[in-house]
């Protein structure tokens, strides 16, 4: 099983980026995966979550209408939109496999670094 997420870089506040968590190794129109990301010490954030059939939850209100998710079944790929950035959101993002079960990822990719400067 792996994620690899890519995209990420330094933008200006308001700009906008697309982050990629490409998958593999294991059936991905059956898994739901989702976003999270760690500040410096902050606590881990949730941001999203796009489940099997292509529906999306948002968990941080902050995020919704900003962040958008969205998923490649074909591509085995998960996007996470991001408009109107501010400094805040500045963080390490990454993509994870959710388990139901667990309630939390069982695998997740190496993160990706957003920053938000001017």
């Amino acid at each position: 099983v792996q994620l690899v997420e890519s995209g990420g870089g330094l933008v200006q506040p308001g700009g906008s980026l697309r982050l990629s968590c490409r998958t593999s190794g294991f059936p991905f129109n059956l898994y739901d995966i989702f976003w999270y990301r760690k500040a410096p010490e902050k606590e881990r954030e949730f941001v999203g979550l796009i489940d099997r059939a292509g529906g999306v939850t948002m968990f941080a209100d902050p995020l919704k209408g900003r962040f958008t998710i969205s998923r490649d079944n074909a591509d085995a790929t998960v996007y996470l939109q991001m408009n109107s950035l501010k400094p805040e959101d500045t963080a390490v993002y990454y993509c994870g496999r959710w388990n139901r079960i667990l309630k939390d990822y069982d695998y997740r990719g190496q993160g990706t670094q957003v920053t938000v400067s001017s």
